[in-house]
């Protein structure tokens, strides 16, 4: 991380299906002020980086202006780091290709650098958290959906395509759960906040056992429903804990032989579900971890702050980026 004295800022943005945040960071990693905006608002892409534009516009000026700033990163879903562009995202109102790093530097006249959003939780665990020092090692964001960031060498792994590292959708069970992306019974349909909701409706149905989770209705049963459940000894919610954090842990044994990483960081709001979650996908992960990684790959959980982690992450790209 390169801090030239006279440009010693970075703005960083998370483009989210619901909210879009940026702020503006130091060398640190302080988020020193940040705003947002209503991604699904916007159905036109120019109204969305206009109505960005003029909220950045006063926070570049509390810091002296857009001279000050020695990039811009942004984290997207189906972020291509390449080409700058987010191409063909499910949950986004804009359709196709959309050329977004270059919009956003013709406007702010900023070095723009854009990546996938688990991409840049990964960039900003290795900038500023629980990463630091580590030159291999798996980020796993479980979120609405589960996305992944692989750091091997000290290199964000990004593929000769720039999508490279999407083990949220890995199939752990071929005649599974219908998934977002049109295939059958991958992870994130287990392991995602919304995987955890399904499972408990799934539970619901099958067992006759009494759970505080009856008295909700079942359709608008969400991951913290179940994590109370659990707090409060409800059995069915532990199980669907165990459940959960048998498949995560299994498929991170299945991660662990592909790059030998010395950790595994989880990220997002199901990994502060705690030891409900994180036993079972340690008991899993080493119950079926090849011999010969035994022991060698740590399980951590994210140093980030939820609420900065996004914009941190995004952020710690606009370091990096190039002038053009």
């Amino acid at each position: 991380m390169t801090i030239n004295m006279e440009k010693p800022y970075v703005v960083g943005m998370d483009i989210g299906g619901t909210n879009t945040v940026f702020g503006i960071v130091d060398s640190r990693g302080n988020v020193l002020v940040s705003d947002s905006v209503k991604t699904q608002q916007y159905d036109k892409i120019d109204e969305y980086v206009d109505a960005v534009c003029k909220k950045l516009l006063p926070l570049l000026q509390q810091v002296g202006g857009a001279e000050r700033i020695k990039g811009m990163g942004v984290g997207a879903p189906d972020g291509n780091y390449y080409n700058g562009t987010i191409e063909f995202a499910p949950n986004l109102p804009w359709k196709g290709v959309i050329p977004l790093a270059a919009m956003f530097e013709e406007k702010l006249g900023i070095p723009t650098a854009l990546t996938n959003d688990a991409n840049a939780a990964a960039i900003g665990e290795m900038a500023y958290g629980a990463a630091r020092g580590l030159k291999d090692f798996i980020m796993i964001t479980l979120g609405t959906g589960v996305g992944s960031g692989i750091v091997i060498n000290g290199q964000l792994v990004y593929g000769h395509d720039g999508f490279a590292g999407e083990l949220g959708h890995v199939i752990v069970n071929p005649e599974g759960r219908a998934c977002g992306c049109g295939r059958k019974g991958c992870l994130e349909t287990y392991c995602s906040a919304t995987g955890v909701a399904r499972t408990a409706r799934e539970f619901l149905v099958q067992r006759t056992d009494p759970s505080l989770l009856r008295n909700i209705p079942a359709e608008e049963i969400v991951s913290k429903d179940v994590y109370d459940a659990a707090v409060k000894g409800d059995k069915l919610a532990q199980d669907i804990f165990e459940y959960t954090g048998t498949i995560l842990g299994t498929a991170l044994a299945n991660f662990i032989a592909f790059s030998s990483p010395e950790a595994i960081i989880l990220f997002g709001g199901l990994a502060k579900s705690g030891d409900y979650i994180m036993k079972p996908v340690q008991k899993a992960m080493e119950e079926n971890v090849l011999k010969i990684y035994e022991g060698k790959t740590k399980l951590l959980l994210s140093q980030l702050k939820d609420a900065d982690a996004a914009v941190l992450g995004a952020s710690a790209l606009g370091w990096e980026v190039r002038d053009n």
